[in-house]
């Protein structure tokens, strides 16, 4: 039986009406994948382009009564070209290291992370996170995680976190330190994820969900040629306009 095949026989669960964490007024949903269904790289990238995300173990998609805000978001990498920002940001990261560290927890990682977290998102749900609590988060048995450095030198300046499909690169976090934010690490790390998946060959790198009229999110959309997921398939976006 073909993988494609296999995955259309996931059994699909509902979770209960919560808060959006992203609009007060609306209520949220989620549909997750079966946990005990034996997921692989290769059935996720399927997933993804179904609009499927990755929380640690568990794959999901926004299931929301009346709101279809969230929009799956992908780069087609060899059309990807950078604009005058992105240059000029990779030239401001020029002395930057790109190290793939492979899968595997790291204290400065961790410490770096926290530092992160407390200065951006002190009040989220993964403040204070244990170590056990940030691996959980961040990775899964049935799926292949990298994790890309970016280093001056011997300071640890950010952390990539990227899913390899074998077919395509999905982003899954990236955290670097606040005192460093006029550099733009959270835009380097895209940057540096398009030119790693089109080393590898892929097609797509997965950006996970863009938010229409949501600040926070908005930052996705700045990559063209972009793909959005809607109600009529993926839609390719060539330019702000």
């Amino acid at each position: 039986m073909s993988e494609r095949r296999q995955q259309e026989q996931i059994t699909l669960f509902s979770s209960g009406i919560t808060p959006c964490p992203y609009f007060a007024d609306r209520p949220a949903r989620f549909a997750h994948t079966d946990p005990h269904y034996p997921l692989t790289g290769p059935v996720y990238e399927i997933l993804l382009t179904q609009g499927f995300r990755r929380g640690g173990e568990h794959v999901y998609r926004p299931a929301c009564p009346g709101c279809q805000a969230c929009e799956s978001l992908r780069i087609p990498v060899s059309d990807f070209r950078p604009r005058r920002r992105h240059r000029r940001c990779l030239q401001q990261n020029a002395d930057v290291q790109w190290i793939s560290t492979g899968l595997s927890f790291r204290q400065a990682h961790y410490r770096l992370y926290q530092t992160y977290v407390e200065a951006r998102h002190p009040d989220g749900e993964m403040a204070g996170a244990s170590p056990d609590d940030y691996w959980r988060f961040f990775t899964a048995q049935w799926c292949p995680s990298e994790f890309f450095e970016m280093r001056l030198g011997e300071a640890l300046l950010g952390v990539a976190i990227v899913d390899d499909t074998g077919g395509a690169l999905s982003a899954v976090y990236t955290f670097f330190d606040p005192d460093l934010q006029k550099r733009g690490l959270g835009t380097y790390a895209i940057l540096k994820q398009i030119e790693t998946a089109r080393q590898r060959g892929y097609q797509w790198l997965y950006l996970g969900y863009n938010i229409a009229n949501c600040p926070q999110m908005n930052y996705k959309t700045g990559f063209y040629p972009h793909e959005r997921l809607t109600t009529q398939g993926w839609v390719r976006v060539v330019s702000a306009g």
